[in-house]
């Protein structure tokens, strides 16, 4: 359970990605507002109904914080920020022991969710997200076990709710996006807290690839080597966990996807991150969500012919970081398949 040193009327600003994102908060700023809580801990077994896990389900479902009276074993201590997919967290001690001074606002449509043990987890999220609730709120009810079918609720790692919100989420979208009409050549480009992300649509039926690239610091050579990882799907989809861009594969995926679906467009997706040393802290995937999220509300820029996209992807590359984006589009599974696999149309 995390909580802030003091009561506050902006409590709630303390987990608000996406408000922190929309008021373009500085790195320091997140930093600051994280560590500022303290992570008061207790073991529990993933399916127990212990007291600490029903108020854990009571603070995690509650539409507004929770005032809490905690008490700790000892002094709290704080641990490096090393995470790339769960948001910094502050000092942690274990609980001696917890209660709740306010009463838990739970949301009319998030406590039905709760109540209803024949609905499964991922179901539930799919409502909730329809009825407009963020990832973050979702991944925060998952994790606490409050949502599934009754006999298999349980306690899910922060890690894993993240990323198990982002890509039940997408996979949803994934089958609406297939649907539509192929979408014309087009790319988008932003950044945010030093994450750059350039999004490539090619007219095609629905994929999707993710390289992310860590760019030297102090800058680099057009020849210098960068490092990069890499993760693909199909138009079916993937059959196993994105092992190499783990939870930013997913969080990525997850703001395309909705773009393309308010388009009524599929598009095969080529996203190209590129990391710069202006990302100074690790705060987690909802950077990546919410940097691709800034850049595919803006206007696309459309472009009458493949060559013409990629020809623009390796000039702005260029001229941005002075790298060759060729190297890289050499090894894409997207353009390879373009070139290899024919189209029915053909025949």
């Amino acid at each position: 359970l995390l909580a802030p040193q003091e009561t506050s009327a902006e409590a709630w600003l303390h987990d608000a990605p996406r408000t922190w994102a929309a008021r373009n908060f500085s790195i320091p700023r997140v930093t600051d507002l994280r560590l500022s809580l303290v992570n008061s801990r207790a073991q529990a077994h993933i399916k127990a109904s212990e007291k600490i896990v029903e108020l854990a389900q009571q603070v995690g479902l509650a539409a507004t914080p929770v005032d809490i009276e905690v008490h700790l074993k000892k002094k709290p201590a704080l641990r490096p920020l090393t995470d790339r997919i769960i948001t910094p967290m502050g000092p942690s001690a274990p609980l001696r022991n917890i209660r709740i001074t306010s009463n838990p606002k739970i949301p009319a449509k998030v406590q039905k969710a709760h109540d209803d043990t024949d609905l499964k987890a991922a179901d539930a999220v799919q409502e909730l997200y329809r009825s407009e609730y963020d990832e973050n709120t979702l991944s925060r009810i998952l994790s606490v076990g409050a949502i599934g079918i009754g006999k298999n609720r349980k306690l899910v790692p922060t890690r894993w709710s993240i990323t198990a919100v982002d890509d039940t989420l997408g996979k949803g979208l994934a089958e609406k996006v297939r649907q539509h009409p192929g979408a014309e050549h087009q790319a988008w480009f932003g950044s945010f807290f030093g994450n750059h992300f350039l999004i490539l649509c090619f007219t095609d039926a629905w994929s999707y690839e993710l390289f992310e690239l860590y760019m030297p610091r102090g800058g680099i050579r057009p020849d210098a080597e960068v490092r990069y990882t890499t993760d693909y799907e199909p138009y079916a989809g993937r059959t196993g966990y994105a092992e190499n861009c783990a939870g930013g594969y997913y969080a990525a995926r997850l703001p395309i996807l909705e773009q393309l679906n308010e388009r009524r467009q599929q598009a095969s997706v080529l996203a190209l991150r590129f990391i710069t040393d202006e990302y100074t802290t690790p705060l987690g995937v909802w950077v990546v969500r919410e940097a691709v999220r800034k850049a595919v509300t803006r206007k696309p820029l459309a472009f009458a012919s493949k060559e013409l996209l990629l020809r623009y992807a390796t000039d702005v590359i260029r001229i941005r970081f002075n790298f060759d984006l060729a190297r890289i589009l050499g090894q894409s599974r997207i353009l390879r398949n373009q070139k290899q696999q024919r189209r029915l149309h053909e025949f």
